[in-house]
């Protein structure tokens, strides 16, 4: 099949390696870099025009490799962030897809901004935080986002979604609902010089020094904290690949949640909208595979919540000892477990 000669022109049989923070090995049938709207279209145009599977990839944090891509990856590089005063107190910060997400956080912390600072250190490019609802220490993307400009596939058109359209939830959004159908270029989000701060997880309070009263902090001084707290807990990526949290801290109905107690007297838990969620990381600890390790992926030492690759595992290694913490989980506390990355091609 022959390419087209344009500054996007894909790739055959790309290495995928590099482009996930699991590091498992995977190659794309083809592979293209698209850094404007025009050159997503023109490869939009092609893949359809050749029927190719289309997968998009930004920092590829959040998801899994199950096996080689037979169709168009393609990797989200739009580039730009701004940042637009509404006031003297209030700005909206405008970043486009393929700007990585902790750097913008610091670009708005580094200018008196708040709102942001507790999700520094969360892999990731911008046009995938909303996919996700990204959330750390209290602090969740639907608090600030404004709008997301996005290409609606299905109307051939480049739309606006404000917080409302997006249908956010825990870990949740309108994109996963109807995958494939957005694809996003740019977010809006609010942002204030004078917001309190959300300080409300020991962790942060002791790092900082601190109680109820913020202390004169400054949002940057926020973020240096949470980006402190979660080097203590969670591997960096680059040093030990990983795709953060693997699993989502699943809400049970009350009485499910008053029969655990029950049997369970230190289970970890918070009150939310419709029941109570359980502290998956705990459960998984609990079922005894914190620190687990198999001669190729693992379960990290200092948090269950993250599964590691020493450095030969297969993305379906990497599936296979998710099943097997599932399994004991469900066995053990009779709560099923949600892996949080999405999966991506097939096993071998």
């Amino acid at each position: 099949m022959t390419a087209p000669a344009t500054q996007w022109a894909p790739r055959e049989q790309a290495d995928l390696t590099a482009l996930n923070t699991l590091a498992v090995p995977a190659r794309a049938r083809y592979l293209a870099d698209v850094r404007s709207v025009d050159e997503l279209q023109q490869a939009l145009d092609w893949a359809a025009e050749h029927q190719l599977p289309l997968q998009l990839l930004g920092g590829g944090s959040n998801l899994v490799f199950a096996g080689d891509f037979p169709g168009l990856v393609i990797h989200i590089a739009l580039r730009g962030r701004r940042l637009e005063p509404l006031d003297d107190n209030s700005a909206e910060l405008v970043l486009q897809a393929g700007e990585n997400w902790h750097e913008a956080v610091l670009f708005a912390a580094r200018a008196g901004y708040r709102g942001i600072e507790n999700l520094a250190l969360i892999p990731g490019t911008a046009g995938a935080a909303p996919v996700q609802n990204i959330g750390a220490y209290g602090v969740e993307l639907c608090d600030t986002l404004v709008s997301v400009t996005a290409l609606d596939r299905r109307q051939g058109r480049v739309v606006v979604l404000d917080a409302d359209d997006c249908c956010f939830g825990y870990r949740d959004s309108l994109f996963k609902h109807q995958p494939g159908r957005y694809i996003i270029l740019e977010i809006r989000l609010r942002l204030s010089r004078c917001a309190p701060f959300k300080l409300g997880y020991g962790d942060l309070q002791q790092t900082l020094g601190v109680t109820g009263d913020d202390g004169g902090l400054t949002p940057l001084q926020v973020a240096q904290a949470v980006m402190s707290v979660r080097q203590q807990k969670l591997p960096d990526p680059s040093n030990l690949p990983n795709a953060g949290s693997f699993f989502k801290n699943p809400v049970v109905p009350l009485e499910q949640y008053r029969q655990l107690r029950e049997r369970f007297s230190e289970l970890v838990s918070y009150p939310v909208e419709g029941g109570v969620k359980l502290a998956a990381g705990w459960l998984i600890d609990q079922a005894g595979w914190k620190g687990f390790r198999n001669e190729k992926v693992g379960v990290h030492d200092r948090q269950a919540l993250v599964l590691v690759n020493h450095g030969s595992g297969s993305g379906a290694d990497i599936l296979a000892l998710a099943e097997q913490v599932q399994a004991s989980v469900l066995e053990k506390f009779g709560v099923a477990l949600e892996m949080e990355p999405g999966i991506v091609g097939a096993r071998a």
